[in-house]
C-alpha cells in the first residue's frame, strides 16, 4: 500500500490518478494505494455476481457495480468493491459517481481494512449510506451495518452474519447469499 503525504483535494486527487496505474482512493485527504490479492478479489467476484444475478432476475431491481470513484465530498472519494443503486437513474455517466449508493461492500485487504472500518466506514455512515457490508476475508464472516429507517441519522443495525450464515437484506428482496459461498476455502 502506498499512501501520499501531504494531504489533497477530490480535484487534486482526479487530477493525480491519471498517473496511478493501480486501485487508489482518497481518503481523508490522502490518496491510498492497493494492490488486492487472490481471496480479496474472489470474495468480491462472488458478491457481485450473486447481487447481478439477483438484479438480473426481474426488472426494476437497480444496477450493481464492481469498483468506481464515489464522491463523498471535498477530501473523500472512495473505491467500494462492490456497489448498488437501487434507482438506476441516480448512476453517472461521466468519470465518477456523486450520489451515495444504496449498498457498499467492503471486502477485507490486509493493507486497507483498518481504513474500510474506520475512516470511511464513518464517512459511509456520516454521508447517509443507507447500508454496508463489511466482508472479513480473515474471520470469513461479515459485519452488516443498515439504517432501519432512512429517516434515522446513523446505522442502527449492526449483524453479524458467520461462514454459515445467510447475508440478506430489507432492500433485496428475495436475495439470500450463504457465506460458505463467497469463502470457497
Amino acid at each position: 500500500m502506498a499512501m501520499t503525504k501531504t494531504r489533497m483535494t477530490v480535484s487534486e486527487f482526479i487530477d493525480a490518478v491519471a498517473d496511478i496505474h493501480e486501485p487508489a482512493q482518497l481518503i481523508d485527504g490522502v490518496i491510498v494505494v492497493d494492490q488486492p490479492r487472490f481471496r480479496h478479489q474472489d470474495a468480491v467476484g462472488m458478491i457481485y455476481r450473486a447481487l447481478l444475478a439477483w438484479t438480473e432476475r426481474h426488472e426494476c431491481r437497480g444496477h450493481v457495480s464492481l469498483p468506481l470513484d464515489v464522491f463523498v465530498d471535498g477530501r473523500n472519494m472512495f473505491g467500494p468493491d462492490v456497489l448498488w443503486y437501487a434507482d438506476e437513474s441516480r448512476m453517472q455517466i461521466d468519470d465518477y459517481q456523486r450520489g451515495m449508493p444504496d449498498l457498499v461492500v467492503e471486502v477485507s485487504s490486509p493493507s486497507t481494512w483498518h481504513h474500510d472500518v474506520g475512516k470511511k466506514r464513518e464517512m459511509y455512515e456520516l454521508h447517509g449510506l443507507p447500508e454496508l457490508w463489511l466482508v472479513n476475508t480473515v474471520g470469513c464472516d461479515a459485519q452488516v451495518l443498515r439504517r432501519s429507517r432512512p429517516s434515522v441519522p446513523s446505522f442502527d443495525v449492526d449483524l453479524k452474519v458467520g461462514f454459515d450464515e445467510v447475508l440478506t437484506s430489507p432492500q433485496l428482496p428475495g436475495f439470500e447469499l450463504p457465506l460458505r459461498e463467497v469463502f470457497r476455502l
